[in-house]
């Protein structure tokens, strides 16, 4: 039994919960999947006969599919049918929560938008999640590159001239993280007052709500935030250093205990006694006088030498990895962070688990990444499909499950 199993011993926070999810990419399937993880029943529709395109895509997205859709159910049918679209009005009818991600209008036309889902459960909670909420540019289709380009997020990252997405979907996972917030929010107030609601998540807003911090920099100091790559640091010590081997390690200096345990560790005597590097902002002022110092230092040190000292100091620091380091790394692996998904292909493999616990638990999978229509008979026969019913779907070609 793998360790997301194991620990689903009681009665998780959303048990009960149903979610139908009309999504694709990485924004809707990361609302679902902090929703499914948590312990709601998140049934993912997918269009017939080849399902989700973000099952097949490759390169930057190979990941996408097998990253947001553990703990889920596929239900595999023709939208472009009224005998399909009758049976995912059927299991609206049995649900909670609905969630899309599509183009403004999509659900619309398919008579799946909010009012259309409302007449038929007065009390759903509707989470539409798109590339901006009302306004001016509602209409544009947004990407999350494009919104890190709008909001100066990439200007942040990338050297000046160069703007550079961050390397990860950080809006894309963010406004799902959101979405599944304002979720929640509504279902408390649902048990309130008995009503559902109509939520919304832009992932222009999301944005911009991460680069407030230096929209604010600008109003405390009076000057415009610099890219990272240029930035002026708080700290006289705060960046990356390379030790022997051409490895390299990040190591940060914080607060003037930290500096103090510094200088002992690494034996800067002369830089612990100098009454000129005892604030902060002395530091900063000698930065180019104390850098080469540590740089000549750490550069004659091996990375694990280094860590050993930063750790007995109580330094940050961190050696610097890739993404597929991830793996092997000791804590996620011995503090149970990591839960065993199995491929389709039958391959089990590794992935975080949501990034907290309740009371101690962690959550992980209770099921698999789903196949093309995995639970597309059971839950017609929940319906009250008989199993001619559902004969008749599938030889119509508005039902698909797996062989």
């Amino acid at each position: 039994m793998n360790m997301g199993l194991s620990q689903q011993q009681k009665p998780l926070p959303l048990a009960g919960i149903r979610v139908i999810e009309f999504v694709h990419m990485v924004m809707g399937p990361a609302c679902g999947l902090v929703l499914a993880d948590l312990g709601a029943e998140v049934i993912k529709v997918e269009p017939t006969p080849q399902g989700d395109n973000t099952r097949r895509l490759m390169g930057s997205g190979a990941g996408y599919w097998t990253t947001y859709n553990r703990n889920k159910k596929s239900f595999a049918v023709d939208l472009k049918t009224s005998e399909g679209i009758a049976a995912v009005k059927k299991l609206i009818a049995t649900a909670d929560v609905v969630t899309e991600n599509f183009r403004p209008g999509t659900m619309d036309k398919l008579g799946l938008g909010y009012a259309d889902i409302k007449a038929i459960k007065p009390d759903i909670i509707y989470s539409s999640m798109k590339g901006f909420l009302p306004g001016p540019y509602e209409h544009r289709t947004a990407l999350d590159e494009v919104v890190q380009m709008m909001t100066g997020l990439a200007y942040m990252t990338g050297p000046v001239g160069q703007p550079l997405r961050a390397g990860a979907s950080v809006n894309d996972v963010m406004g799902g993280m959101f979405s599944a917030i304002s979720i929640l929010a509504a279902l408390l107030q649902r048990n309130q007052n008995a009503q559902g609601q109509f939520v919304q998540t832009g992932l222009f807003e999301n944005s911009a709500f991460l680069v407030a911090q230096h929209m604010m920099q600008n109003v405390v100091t009076g000057t415009p935030a610099a890219p990272m790559p240029s930035r002026v640091s708080a700290w006289a010590i705060y960046d990356v250093f390379s030790c022997v081997g051409e490895e390299q390690i990040f190591l940060g200096v914080v607060s003037d205990s930290q500096w103090k345990s510094f200088c002992e560790v690494f034996g800067f005597d002369t830089f612990a006694s100098d009454p000129q590097l005892a604030a902060n902002n002395q530091r900063v002022a000698a930065r180019k006088e104390i850098l080469p110092h540590v740089r000549e230092c750490l550069a004659r040190m091996s990375k694990e030498r280094v860590m050993a000292l930063c750790e007995e100091a109580g330094l940050p620091f961190s050696p610097i990895q890739r993404p597929q380091d991830l793996f092997d790394d000791k804590h996620l692996n011995e503090s149970g962070g990591m839960a065993q998904v199995t491929m389709p292909d039958g391959q089990s493999v590794k992935v975080p688990m949501l990034p907290f616990e309740m009371d101690g638990q962690r959550f992980g999978t209770r099921l698999n990444v789903p196949q093309l229509g995995s639970h597309s008979d059971e839950l017609l026969a929940e319906l009250g499909y008989t199993a001619a019913d559902v004969t008749a779907l599938h030889g119509a070609g508005v039902i698909k499950s797996q062989a």
